[in-house]
């Protein structure tokens, strides 16, 4: 046997001299009969073939908008380094174990090879890789690049054929890069187990260091893991710990049999622990101090064909693609809105509470915040979605907006030319007259003679728009409604970028402007940014710019649609601004700059709302039961540490939106709204007040209110 071994060794040798690796082509069967012979003719081919790379799966970061990390994406854990910002003993302990011979050998290590195919010869198969570093290199491509499950297991076939093509791809490796830049590519390719592809991200994992701040021992442990990663992942529990120990200590003493480190090295190293430290490997939404947003801008980037027209493009975009996002987020106000919050509902609370913040005029969200954390701890009161978006976001079925809708009734006669002062008697209840006092946009009649919409506290009087709007009137509103039509205030909504959080076609009913469509704060905040931007409406965004793998940056513009007659929208504000100083808001109070705002509260509290706006910023908060908002209501509930008879707009979302805003909009100079235009929107048309004894036909004394609009919890709803 040993004659027959020496007789391919002088073989391989001549073939290598002449160009040709003979010993891939024939090799004696040692210890058996007859000789192995590549099969394939296609596969006797011995010239360099161009090896496909396609770039490295690599993280991609997330930026707030102050350029600040605030989390990853990944399908793969890497980090991908320059060679110079290896340490240079990860270099010698990786060479020493895998390929000491790298810097002289050519594509292939003709003595490696040998005792490779020998010992392959007698165990029958690919017992021994014998593979030189740019043929591991090669292997891991393959394997990386790999699109289906049968391509992976070609890649890793144990077979002389996929051998054979490994050493051509090498030969044309060698020729294409220096030696250097294959062992940089190598290190940021390779598998050290634990989920850490590459030497950068397995440096941090086991040891919590870059891998330029690797110590001896540290790069005898990645350089041993390489081998056998899944046999040593030392995340997975103490045998794979100890075979990783072990495998370290061989690459140690064969680094001092090589003279790159003293036997006193070596035995100094050896004594050492382990010292797996088990880093968390950053990334995922629930590890992001944000975790909201970042789903927010995780299933933006999924689910919009502007980053590609498939599903898996998109994927692979994101978790692949080695991207920097920098996105809309403003520390400042994401903090002030989790404060705000945390003052008024614990995270302990059954009710959830729930804020965005859309700057008018771009649509950018510059903070989403709940009072509860995300994962999927029930016992701890966990969201395993997102509460603040839509179900495209992550979101799921949302919570009916109440009142916050009144806003689209009155846009909608604003529309039409009714004057600020104009409006018409209301009584305590209101029935439809007839079914066709209502018809949806299909000009179906939806009327309910056999429903009675009700104030609360009885009551009614004249009520024009601005009254009507500050005590937030039921009967007033399906009145006005009606008499706009409830198709037109349906897509005046729409306009103003309503739609349901679910994804189903909004419900047209009658109520509609009582808020009975289910809506998140995302969508509900960005529609009253539209009236902050006299109009503008945006779409929603997260990301104002991306930079791949090689630099390249796009820029995201806001993406904008003047939809509302700006003075229409300027006597919105004028109006809405009322209710802060003589509607719902009275006794909550302001913010010491012009904003304007609307409460909302759904049938018997089941959630409430309060959405408002400055032309600087917007806000949306909510507040419901998860387990179910019909069954779970919000009357005789303590929040926050605080007992609630019922909960009202004005009860808590209203002072988080306002406690929020004083943070938020703190170092920002005031910005007024614009006056209006007295002359389209002044008096009062033919819808003039009767005449009474007191002089002031706008006082505040009308009652049927159906919010609490003196602060105090006097156990006034509304539907």
């Amino acid at each position: 046997m040993g004659s027959r071994l020496s007789s391919v060794a002088r073989l391989t040798a001549a073939a290598a001299a002449a160009g040709v690796v003979a010993a891939a082509i024939a090799l004696p069967a040692v210890g058996g009969t007859g000789a192995i012979f590549v099969s394939a003719s296609e596969d006797l081919g011995i010239k360099p073939e161009e090896l496909k790379e396609p770039p490295l799966a690599e993280r991609t970061t997330l930026l707030d908008a102050k350029g600040n990390e605030i989390a990853y994406f990944w399908e793969e854990y890497r980090e991908s380094v320059t060679l110079d910002q290896v340490a240079d003993i990860m270099k010698t302990a990786i060479i020493s174990i895998e390929d000491f011979r790298f810097y002289e050998h050519g594509a292939i290590d003709i003595e490696g090879t040998i005792r490779a195919l020998a010992k392959n010869a007698t165990s029958g198969g690919i017992a021994q890789g014998g593979s030189s570093i740019t043929q591991q290199y090669v292997k891991q491509v393959l394997l990386n690049s790999a699109a289906s499950d049968e391509a992976k297991a070609a890649a890793l076939e144990a077979s002389y054929a996929r051998k054979l093509k490994e050493l051509r791809y090498a030969m044309a490796v060698e020729e294409k890069y220096s030696k250097d830049q294959i062992l940089e590519k190598y290190l940021n390719i390779a598998y050290f187990g634990a989920g850490a592809n590459g030497v950068e991200a397995a440096a941090k994992r086991f040891f919590g260091v870059s891998a330029s701040d690797l110590t001896l021992a540290q790069a005898a442990t990645l350089a041993g893991a390489v081998q056998d990663p899944n046999a040593t992942d030392p995340n997975i529990g103490r045998a794979q710990q100890k075979r990783l120990l072990s495998r370290r200590n061989v690459v140690l003493d064969r680094m001092a049999e090589l003279k790159k480190i003293t036997p006193e090295e070596a035995a100094a190293a050896k004594a050492q622990k382990l010292g797996f430290k088990n880093t968390p490997i950053p990334g995922g939404c629930g590890e992001s101090k944000y975790p909201y947003f970042c789903m927010y801008v995780r299933n933006e980037v999924l689910s919009n064909p502007a980053f590609g027209k498939k599903a898996k493009t998109r994927s692979a975009f994101l978790n692949r693609g080695g991207l920097t996002i920098q996105t809309t987020l403003d520390p400042k106000m994401q903090r002030a809105a989790e404060r705000a919050i945390r003052k008024h509902v614990f995270a302990s609370d059954d009710p959830v509470a729930s804020e965005a913040l859309v700057q008018p005029g771009t649509g950018a969200i510059k903070a989403m915040a709940a009072s509860r954390k995300y994962g999927n701890n029930k016992r701890k009161k966990e969201m395993s979605y997102n509460v603040v978006a839509d179900a495209v976001h992550g979101g799921g079925t949302g919570f009916q907006a109440g009142s916050t809708f009144k806003t689209f009734t009155l846009v909608t006669a604003l529309k039409k030319g009714m004057k600020l002062n104009q409006g018409f008697s209301v009584g305590g209840g209101y029935r439809s007259p007839y079914y066709s006092s209502f018809k949806n946009c299909k000009g179906e009649n939806i009327g309910d003679p056999s429903h009675t919409v009700t104030n609360d506290e009885g009551g009614g009087g004249f009520m024009t728009l601005q009254t009507g709007t500050w005590k937030s009137v039921n009967t007033f509103f399906v009145q006005l409604e009606q008499k706009v039509g409830l198709c037109d205030t349906i897509k005046t909504a729409k306009d103003l970028g309503i739609k349901r959080s679910d994804g189903l076609p909004l419900t047209e009913y009658e109520t509609f402007t009582l808020g009975t469509n289910e809506m998140d704060p995302v969508t509900v905040a960005n529609a009253y940014a539209t009236l902050g931007a006299r109009g503008k409406r945006c779409t929603p965004m997260v990301i104002t710019k991306i930079t791949d793998r090689d630099g390249k940056v796009k820029n995201y513009k806001p993406d904008c649609e003047q939809k509302l007659d700006p003075e229409v929208a300027d006597a919105a504000a004028s109006i809405l601004s009322g209710v802060f100083t003589k509607g719902t808001m009275s006794g909550v109070g302001g913010i010491g700059r012009p904003a304007a705002g609307k409460t909302g509260t759904t049938d018997n509290q089941a959630s409430a709302w309060f959405a408002g706006f400055t032309p600087d910023l917007a806000g949306a908060v909510s507040i419901g039961d998860p387990r179910g908002a019909q069954n779970h209501k919000l009357n005789g509930v303590t929040i926050g540490g605080r007992y609630y008879a019922n909960v009202f707009g004005a009860s808590i979302p209203g002072p988080i939106w306002k406690d929020t805003m004083l943070t938020a909009l703190k170092g920002t100079p005031a910005t007024a709204f614009t006056p209006v235009n007295s002359e389209r929107f002044g008096g009062c048309g033919s819808g003039c007040a009767p005449r009474r004894e007191t002089p002031d036909e706008d006082s505040d004394d009308v009652t049927g209110g159906d919010e609490d609009y003196t602060g105090v919890d006097t156990g006034l709803g509304e539907e």
